[in-house]
């Protein structure tokens, strides 16, 4: 019997025999916290193995995103505490310059096609995007894989969808990734791994798929795997000097939980209304509504190609004097590169704030919470009551944020 791409990748990280709904021993290659939980790793690590060493430090981390630099006293003790245990067991600390772990453990090559990734941050599946198995798991586990180097997981059974169409010149990755977390809802996936195909799909640069992959967890999902890409193995291969790198395809006979075909070729501008991601809706159907905070960033549009199409909309004009525009990149890679080209001048010249490279505007705060009242467009991929302030959160693309900004009020980027 054939396998899916999550069979095949648990599969060549166990010695036992996978198959969905199998809870099977898996091997990780890749273990890491966050500051967000970083300290209760730390903590459990403690109490349950004492000062014993971890299984393999080369492969473990520490990513301070969440807060970065701290601007609480608990995200500074967290990050410390972090940072000492780090430094008595020999781990890399990507410290709170680097910016977003995930990208960060993409872009170092540490994360690449086939491989195993857990961490203690819940949108960890955007590990999809390069051909990874990427999993979220509590402090308690991660703990035992810093440990151990393994753990458990039930093998999920895969959703198979096929993407057909191409989207018109105003549809981007988000507007898709909106696309399908509105068609699916946000149990449409519970508990699978999504396989993605088709034209709609296999187009998308790695930053349209690291959009993609990281809103996998609003579709309920375990995870999501788009085809390979020569971009992507090349991407993974420079990054990680491994010319050997093979992107995992499912067998032509693998067995699937469900398969669905969704038409893109009539694919709108999207936007998601408060309070959930998957209340979803063209653009244009909210046209015209006031705006006061526009955020690009976040791991789910947070790549160069997300803010340098912001950039390229704003370049020449001012954004609405009613509105305050947040800009936040996802790495430190990312940051140099916009500097270098001159695009973040563009960004301070139309009246935008550039942040230091972090998760920013979804999480804590970084570059400034919402009032009650204070409506905000975020790139990001949650707009849960209370996720960033009182004020109503929606989500959108890089470009329908920029259009937006510019207007004032909510704006397809089609009318510009």
């Amino acid at each position: 019997m054939g396998k899916t791409v999550i069979e095949k990748i648990l599969a060549a990280h166990s010695d036992e025999h996978v198959e969905a709904g199998k809870e099977v021993w898996i091997r990780i290659d890749v273990r890491s916290a966050r500051d967000f939980a970083g300290a209760s790793v730390v903590n459990n690590y403690r109490k349950a193995f004492g000062d014993q060493s971890v299984d393999d430090p080369a492969q473990t981390f520490f990513t301070f995103d969440c807060n970065a630099p701290a601007n609480t006293i608990r995200y500074a003790q967290n990050q410390q505490v972090c940072r000492v245990f780090a430094g008595k067991h020999g781990i890399r600390v990507y410290d709170v310059d680097s910016g977003i772990g995930s990208h960060v453990l993409m872009e170092e090559g540490l994360a690449v096609p086939g491989a195993t990734v857990v961490g203690t941050d819940s949108h960890l599946n955007i590990m999809g995007a390069v051909g990874s198995f990427g999993q979220g798991m509590g402090d308690v586990d991660i703990a035992y894989v810093f440990r151990t180097g393994q753990t458990w997981f039930e093998v999920p059974a895969t959703l198979r969808i096929k993407v057909n169409g191409i989207p018109g010149p105003h549809a981007t990755a988000k507007d898709l990734t909106l696309a399908l977390v509105g068609t699916l809802g946000s149990r449409g996936a519970l508990g699978m791994a999504v396989e993605l195909m088709g034209p709609g799909v296999e187009g998308l640069d790695l930053a349209g798929r690291i959009t993609l992959a990281s809103m996998a967890t609003e579709m309920g999902a375990i995870a999501a795997f788009l085809p390979p890409s020569e971009e992507v193995l090349a991407f993974s291969r420079s990054a990680s000097g491994r010319d050997e790198l093979q992107y995992p395809t499912a067998d032509p006979d693998a067995t699937y939980a469900n398969s669905m075909e969704v038409d893109v070729s009539e694919l709108r501008p999207k936007i998601a209304a408060p309070p959930r991601p998957d209340n979803v809706h063209d653009v244009d159907e909210l046209d015209g509504e006031p705006v006061n905070t526009v955020f690009v960033g976040s791991c789910t549009n947070g790549r160069y190609e997300d803010i340098l199409s912001v950039a390229k909309i704003l370049q020449g004009k001012k954004i609405s004097s009613k509105v305050t525009l947040r800009v936040s990149p996802a790495t430190r890679g990312v940051w140099g590169r916009l500097l270098r080209e001159g695009w973040l001048e563009v960004l301070h010249d139309a009246g935008a704030i550039v942040s230091h490279p972090a998760c920013a505007g979804c999480a804590e705060g970084q570059i400034g919470m919402t009032g009650e009242g204070e409506v905000q467009l975020s790139t990001g991929n949650r707009n849960f009551a209370g996720k960033q302030g009182k004020g109503p959160t929606y989500l959108c693309s890089p470009a329908t944020a920029a259009a937006s900004a510019l207007r004032g009020k909510i704006t397809s980027p089609e009318r510009l």
